[in-house]
C-alpha cells in the first residue's frame, strides 16, 4: 500500500448505473489518500465514484456498498479516538475470504481475528461462514465472511460468549 502520490486511479464512469445498496456506511477517516489505498489495493474495493477534491469516495466490493471521506468534522457528535467505531463491525460477505485474509497477511497487516469457521443460530437452524477480520488504517472493524450454508441441530458455537 501507498501514500497518496500513487493513490489508485478512480473509476470515473459518468454513465455508470448509480449505487441501489439501501444502507451505506459512510466513514470519517483521518487519512483519504491511506484509506483509499487500503479499500482498493488491499481489501479489493472498486471505487464506483468520487470527488477527490473533498476527499470522498464511493466504494464497493461485490454489492456491498461503503463510503470514505476524509474527516472535516461535519456531522461529528464527538471526539473521533483511534481507534474509530468502537462497538461496531462491518460484515462483508466475499467469495473467497481465504484468498483475501492471505493477501492482508502477506502485507504484514494486522489481523484482529485469524480465519475461523464460525456457526450462528437462526431459529432452529444454523448458518455457517468462513470469517476474518481486520482492522482499516483509521480502525474500523471490517469482518470479511464467505458463506458456509445451513444446517439443523446444534453447534458448538451457541453456547454463552466469554
Amino acid at each position: 500500500m501507498h501514500e497518496s502520490a500513487g493513490s489508485p486511479e478512480p473509476r470515473r464512469d459518468p454513465s455508470a448505473p448509480a449505487p441501489t445498496a439501501r444502507l451505506v456506511p459512510e466513514l470519517k477517516v483521518a487519512d483519504f489518500e491511506l484509506s483509499l489505498a487500503f479499500y482498493v489495493e488491499l481489501a479489493g474495493f472498486e471505487v464506483l465514484y468520487d470527488r477527490p477534491e473533498t476527499g470522498f469516495a464511493y466504494l464497493d466490493l461485490g454489492g456491498a456498498g461503503l463510503m470514505i471521506e476524509r474527516d472535516d468534522g461535519m456531522w461529528q457528535t464527538g471526539e473521533l479516538d483511534h481507534p474509530r467505531g468502537r462497538g461496531i463491525n462491518f460484515q462483508i460477505e466475499v467469495p473467497a475470504v481465504a484468498a483475501l485474509h492471505r493477501r492482508f497477511e502477506a502485507a504484514a497487516h494486522p489481523i484482529v481475528v485469524p480465519l475461523e469457521e464460525r456457526w450462528y443460530r437462526r431459529g432452529d437452524d444454523r448458518v455457517g461462514q468462513v470469517q476474518s477480520l481486520v482492522q482499516d488504517p483509521d480502525g474500523y472493524l471490517l469482518r470479511f465472511a464467505d458463506d458456509l450454508g445451513t444446517r439443523r441441530g446444534p453447534s458448538p458455537d451457541d453456547g454463552p460468549r466469554p
